[in-house]
């Protein structure tokens, strides 16, 4: 992505030296923040507008088909599975995981750039999570709820955090030199992770299943656009124009 972003901030110079006798060299920087900023917003609004659709009969039917799936296969040992990866999805949970994130990124890779980059990404995805839900304002399932809640229910804030913190985590093993077999293993793991995050709150009633398709949807924004963001800061250090 480095290489092409490069080859792209380079069109963008050869065209605002066509345009400008003088530009600041930041320009071709700025503009695709701003673009990228735009898209991400632009995909905002068009995931609020697909909402309608949560009124609607046929939606209602899968929700229900689905949510009755996961309730009968309820039993006791599922239900300590599921209890602990929703655990999981809290803010303990990730407090426990930026702990360990800190660790990892100063002992082994010696990079404290990482635990900010995380962190960022769980911010962007919590605070917009509390905005959609305020903008949607969709009840919860009137159903039996194994777990107490006290929010909104569109779209699911655990799913939602998940996608975008335990994706992201996903990229930077993705990046990092190590051992394939490792990687993978942690690539593997992490993506049940989020998946199992998402379908806990299925089973334990708090949410409808296009609650958690929405909020990976929604969380999976903003991994495509803290990605785009870190790797254009990348290039703008490491360019000796600027």
């Amino acid at each position: 992505m480095k290489q092409k972003l490069k080859i792209f901030i380079g069109g963008i110079r050869n065209y605002l030296s066509v345009q400008f006798k003088k530009y600041d060299e930041k320009w071709p920087y700025l503009i695709l923040i701003v673009v990228a900023l735009v898209v991400v917003i632009g995909g905002i609004n068009l995931f609020v507008e697909l909402t309608d659709t949560l009124h609607t009969e046929t939606l209602a039917k899968y929700d229900e088909q689905i949510t009755d799936f996961f309730i009968s296969r309820r039993n006791p040992k599922l239900t300590d599975y599921f209890l602990f990866v929703t655990h999981v999805g809290d803010v303990y949970g990730y407090l426990v995981v930026l702990a360990l994130t800190i660790l990892v990124s100063t002992v082994v890779f010696k990079r404290w750039r990482y635990v900010g980059q995380v962190v960022l990404v769980l911010f962007l995805a919590s605070v917009s999570n509390m905005m959609l839900k305020r903008a949607i304002d969709r009840a919860r399932p009137g159903i039996e709820h194994l777990v107490s809640v006290e929010t909104l229910s569109y779209p699911s804030g655990h799913a939602m955090s998940a996608m975008a913190f335990y994706g992201f985590l996903i990229y930077l093993f993705y990046t990092f030199r190590m051992n394939k077999i490792l990687k993978g293993l942690a690539v593997l793991f992490l993506i049940i992770l989020i998946l199992s995050i998402g379908i806990s709150r299925i089973y334990l009633g708090v949410h409808f299943p296009s609650d958690v398709v929405g909020g990976f949807i929604a969380g999976l924004i903003w991994v495509f656009f803290c990605i785009f963001l870190f790797n254009i800061i990348e290039v703008f250090r490491r360019d000796p124009k600027t």
